[in-house]
């Protein structure tokens, strides 16, 4: 596996991951998830932390270039778009099932659409991983 591509897309990824995240539940769905919130209280921190919120991102942009590095062979847009989606959807789509069932900290409603914001974010970020793994340093 190239370091350097792999480092450059994880890096890539994760900004882009960390801005459409701000824009998505930031700003677009604030409020709505507001209104979706569970019946826990005190659960929200009223002061970021940066550095975990970044390290996670980074996390899962690291997650979708070692994937499609080491097994998918994916460099291109489309592909890591559709690839992206996939492995978004599957990992929100477990993750908020299970959030929802053992706590209360979204109901049903917030949990699905989490899901659906979760999986363009991630079919958008493949989509700039694998267009990078396509381009410049070559293997």
């Amino acid at each position: 596996m190239n370091t350097s591509k792999f480092a450059i897309a994880t890096l890539t990824g994760g900004m882009a991951f960390f801005f459409l995240g701000f824009l998505a539940y930031a700003v677009v769905f604030e409020s709505f998830f507001v209104d979706h919130a569970g019946t826990a209280t005190g659960v929200m921190n009223t002061e970021m932390v940066w550095w975990p919120l970044i390290l996670g991102n980074l996390a899962h942009a690291a997650l979708l270039t070692y994937i499609f590095m080491k097994w998918a062979n994916i460099t291109t847009f489309g592909s890591g778009i559709n690839a992206g989606a996939t492995i978004g959807f599957l990992i929100s789509l477990g993750f908020d099932m299970i959030t929802y069932d053992t706590t209360n900290i979204i109901d049903l409603t917030g949990a699905i659409v989490d899901v659906f914001i979760y999986t363009v974010m991630c079919g958008i970020v493949g989509g700039i991983i694998g267009w990078i793994l396509g381009r410049g340093i070559k293997d």
